[in-house]
């Protein structure tokens, strides 16, 4: 456990250039005016960029990808008119409504003026928005609540909407009400707001363009015929089956040109249900955007969390989950309670859930991007008897030659043969230190279509590439896989020394395997911490060391970016499969079938090659 840091020295937030921005609105008869051409989102990432102020890696990613968008992106193109419509609407007419500041205007801080701009700001040449869902997920006391409420009126009275349907959901009737109330007394603060809207028991009315602000419950009499133009989802962590209310508030949304979506909270404890599945969505997202797959162009995840458990002791990292720490999150009162935990390890539990979004959970990311990612390849030239390894050099192909592999490991993971399957052979060549990967992957054909529509997984790329194979039927054919192995040993010459294969794979199979290549080739590979633990850390040292070569494949960096683990009280680690199609590790339980074996052999194969 490292030393407890209270005084967050390295970012300090006393400067009012670093927390409202260096460019500061012309102020006429009171009403705030920015530049036409002023950009937060470039001013912000400026301050990321030069170490001025600290993010998390998540949030760090999502703004680059937003800055490349700037200059236009597809259909899309990035409009200051637009971005400063909605802040200066936030800095004119809406006024805080609690506390020493209460009516008082907003004066919005730059991380949030980068946010509101990169929700609003970009549009098509109809004038309708790119962004049609928001995740902001960042620590309590940051003032969620009031830009949900500035963004809910927003869409009700200047978004240029007629009629207008905005509202607060929740499962809760009382939890739905806590954006509605803060929105509703937002307007009794604003003499502008007051004149065009108004304020009834369970409802905000906006006369002028037929517009409604209410909140919802799932327990609500019902919620169909809803055409949502805007809906806030608050806390949504707190939510119990909350797949149901999200989806008839998503689906209420499809009649309108430009509806927004806006999801905020921070973590919680509630496991496997709606927080889990869009926290899930982000991490596939960012992993996308890293391998170059599709994503989602009209989602946006902000995700203010710490990168890693401990760095709560140090006080440097909390702006990374509480971008409005010392401005909006009081810090002494977050120092008070990090005292507190220090001395007593029980409350660590919630408060790194609620004041820096670490989720509670059993598994966590097994390797970062910078550390999967390989880029060199290799060729095998069966007839000159040499292997060529190829890397990329101050932007120059370079061309090695090594000695031509005799003998490959192999690797298996069936699963249920209705989904993704993998075969993998690993192999050595004398006099280099490097290990060498081949794979195959099959779908099943009477699947394989829908994969690729609803997962948007680039299944059908990865067959044009090679890289995958589909097996006719409604699940996977074993003696396809055992026919790729002979390939391997036939069209190569690289002769299948062993094959690693999960206990409970299918006799069938193994049968097969055992007809094909004898009897002593087949080795059951346990799955689970024990059998896993340090052979996987092991790999780990040698990805980061560059020293896994799998031909800049696509298909297995998806899979290592996947790849999550389950750590025990005694450091062990064990792979963590999951059911999510979008998240298949198939490729790396198979890889690691192959390793496990190789390494229990290593000496006899080292000897052989």
């Amino acid at each position: 456990m490292g030393k407890l840091n209270l005084n967050p020295t390295k970012y300090p937030r006393s400067d009012p250039d670093i927390v409202f921005g260096k460019t500061k609105p012309e102020v006429k008869n009171g009403f705030r005016k920015y530049p036409d051409d002023y950009n937060p989102i470039l001013e912000y990432w400026e301050q990321i960029e030069s170490g001025v102020t600290q993010v998390s890696k998540k949030v760090y990613q999502q703004y680059e990808e937003i800055v490349r968008w700037i200059d236009g992106y597809k259909e899309w193109f990035y409009s200051p008119k637009r971005a400063n419509h909605v802040i200066e609407f936030a800095e004119n007419y809406c006024c805080h409504s609690k506390g020493k500041m209460a009516g008082k205007k907003i004066v919005l801080e730059l991380w949030e003026k980068a946010y509101l701009a990169s929700v609003y700001g970009f549009i098509d040449i109809e004038g309708n928005r790119k962004h049609q869902r928001v995740v902001l997920i960042v620590g309590k006391k940051n003032g969620k609540s009031l830009l949900d409420s500035v963004m809910e009126l927003y869409g009700l009275v200047a978004d240029g909407e007629g009629g207008p349907e905005c509202y607060a959901v929740a499962t809760k009737k009382d939890q739905s009400r806590i954006v509605w109330l803060e929105a509703k007394r937002m307007i009794k603060k604003s003499p502008a707001l007051r004149k065009r809207v108004r304020t009834l028991s369970y409802e905000i009315l906006s006369d002028f363009n037929d517009g409604v602000l209410k909140a919802l419950a799932s327990d609500a009499d019902s919620l169909d015929g809803l055409n949502v133009h805007v809906v806030v989802m608050d806390e949504w962590h707190q939510w119990k089956n909350g797949r149901a209310l999200y989806d008839i508030m998503a689906d209420g949304t499809t009649a309108r040109e430009q509806p927004l979506i806006i999801m905020t909270s921070t973590a919680g404890t509630i496991r496997e249900d709606i927080f889990d599945e869009i926290y899930e969505e982000a991490e596939i997202q960012f992993d996308n955007m890293k391998l170059g797959n599709k994503v989602d162009d009209r989602t946006l995840f902000f995700i203010y969390e710490l990168d890693k458990k401990s760095e709560w002791r140090d006080a440097n990292n909390w702006v990374k989950a509480n971008p409005g720490i010392g401005t909006i999150k009081i810090l002494r009162a977050l120092q008070d309670k990090a005292r507190r935990v220090d001395t007593n390890p029980q409350l660590e539990k919630n408060f790194v859930c609620k004041e820096f979004n670490i989720r509670e959970t059993s598994s966590e990311s097994w390797l970062p991007f910078e550390v999967l990612n390989n880029t060199d390849r290799f060729v095998l030239d069966k007839n000159g008897r040499k292997l060529i390894c190829i890397t990329e050099k101050d932007e120059e192909e370079v061309r090695i030659e090594k000695a031509y592999p005799r003998y490959g490991v192999g690797g298996v993971d069936l699963g249920a043969t209705t989904d993704l399957t993998c075969a993998t052979v690993i192999f050595r060549v004398p006099n280099d230190d490097m290990l060498y990967t081949k794979q195959m992957y099959w779908l099943p054909s009477a699947i394989f279509d829908k994969r690729v529509q609803e997962d948007q997984i680039p299944y059908d790329h990865w067959l044009e590439q090679g890289l995958l194979r589909v097996s006719e039927g409604n699940k996977v054919n074993y003696k396809d896989v055992t026919k790729w192995f002979t390939e391997i040993q036939n069209e190569f010459d690289i002769y299948i020394y062993k094959i690693g294969f999960d206990r409970w794979g299918s006799t069938y199979f193994r049968d097969d395997l055992n007809q094909t290549f004898g009897t002593g080739v087949i080795e059951e590979v346990a799955q689970g911490a024990k059998t896993f633990s340090d052979p996987m850390k092991r790999v780990y040292v040698d990805l980061e060391a560059k020293k896994i070569n799998y031909n800049n494949s696509p298909i297995f960096k998806w899979n290592l970016a996947n790849a999550a683990i389950k750590t025990d009280t005694n450091d062990n680690i064990a792979l963590i499969k999951t059911s999510n199609r979008k998240r298949r590790i198939d490729g790396v339980a198979s890889f690691m079938d192959a390793v496990i074996v190789m390494e229990n052999h290593y000496e006899d194969y080292m000897s052989m090659i």
